[in-house]
């Protein structure tokens, strides 16, 4: 994964991806630009951001499944294997709907199980980060910054936290936690209790791509376009941190979530 023959061989996709993200995010943009605040506009956001990247996918690429957050939940993929695109069209719809920066547009692409082709668009901010011209490998902070959920903490981090010496960082989207690993504001992003798919898989996808750890909470690989899209756990983190992370969460008693 991340090696020059397959980007060459996926160009089209790694642009492609990064393309619709950008679209789906400015559209966004524009929305909210015109709207009022609250629950009802992160629904109209989602549907609106849904649609236009479904048929987005569904021109340029016409042989491929999808997953999307907005679609479907209860139908399954007829096999892991092959192509799948795995979008959640807006990544942190309370957020979106506050008025705050801290949410995101996905786009992946799974290829055999693996998140090879991303793009991670934070229109708020007017970045998008994807997996055709990965962002460098910052170099990591002397006391490390572990993004959490901003509602959801999930109950070890304190304990991990205190194990690696480091400072929390509380943020909203899974989308925007990544990127703050991915950008060098944030060494380490660890979850545990509750993800699907669309998720982690564009951010992951990227993080790898520009040479971050990222895998289950016990090291194992993360594998997508699986029959069912629950994908609970992972953990994302500067390489220099990886066995440090992964010591202090097994030390603590963390462990995948079923």
């Amino acid at each position: 994964m991340g090696n020059e023959g397959e980007t060459d061989v996926l160009s089209e996709e790694h642009r492609a991806a990064a393309e619709f993200a950008a679209e789906a995010g400015d559209r966004l943009i524009a929305l909210r630009n015109q709207s009022t605040l609250g629950r009802a506009l992160g629904g109209e956001g989602d549907q609106l951001s849904h649609h236009l990247l479904m048929g987005l996918v569904a021109e340029r690429f016409p042989g491929d499944r999808v997953r999307s957050e907005e679609a479907d939940r209860s139908v399954a993929l007829d096999s892991a294997l092959g192509r799948v695109w795995i979008i959640d069209p807006l990544d942190g719809t309370r957020e979106y709907s506050e008025g705050r920066e801290d949410w995101a547009v996905h786009v992946a692409l799974a290829v055999d199980e693996e998140p090879t082709v991303g793009a991670v668009a934070l229109p708020a901010l007017g970045v998008v980060l994807g997996t055709g011209d990965p962002p460098a490998l910052a170099e990591p902070a002397v006391v490390p910054r572990m993004v959490v959920s901003r509602s959801r903490p999930p109950k070890f981090v304190p304990v991990v936290a205190e194990r690696l010496g480091a400072v929390t960082v509380p943020m909203g989207s899974a989308g925007a936690k990544i990127a703050a690993v991915i950008r060098g504001e944030a060494e380490v992003y660890v979850h545990a209790g509750g993800q699907y798919e669309w998720d982690s898989a564009a951010p992951v996808a990227v993080a790898i791509s520009c040479g971050l750890h990222a895998s289950r909470l016990d090291g194992s690989p993360l594998r997508y376009s699986q029959p069912d899209p629950w994908l609970p756990d992972l953990v994302v983190c500067h390489p220099t941190l990886t066995e440090a992370v992964l010591d202090a969460l097994s030390e603590s008693g963390v462990s995948v979530v079923e």
